[in-house]
């Protein structure tokens, strides 16, 4: 009879010293403007010296071709050192450089994504 007095007594008072705790932290946010208005607030628009945001489709070749630089890009992925485009025709872009087993070319349809050929 007395354990359960106690642990009744015990949670009574840990839910008033949490009711008094919330209301503390509650009241720490009003704010109170003592005639001098409310605070300033951040404007997004600021400029900080950046450039303008690139536009919708920034980064992509126009026209939906195959950029040259993503060509050179892709065969550096696929292995190739010192790769340069040699070659750009209407339907393929064609990049040699150096691999393990030495100078090699390879090609890239001249269409968006640069997909490739060989």
């Amino acid at each position: 009879m007395m354990i359960n007095f106690t642990k009744s007594a015990f949670g009574i008072l840990l839910a008033l010293s949490t009711v008094a705790s919330t209301s503390s932290i509650a009241s720490a946010q009003y704010y109170e403007d003592y005639g001098r208005g409310p605070p300033p607030r951040f404007k997004a628009e600021r400029d900080w010296g950046r450039p303008p945001p690139p536009r919708p489709g920034w980064g992509r070749p126009p026209g939906g071709g195959c950029d040259p630089r993503w060509a050179e890009d892709k065969a550096r992925d696929f292995g190739f050192r010192r790769a340069r485009v040699v070659g750009v025709t209407p339907r393929r872009v064609i990049v040699q450089g150096w691999t393990r087993r030495g100078p090699d070319e390879i090609s890239f349809a001249n269409i968006r994504g640069c997909p490739t050929l060989r």
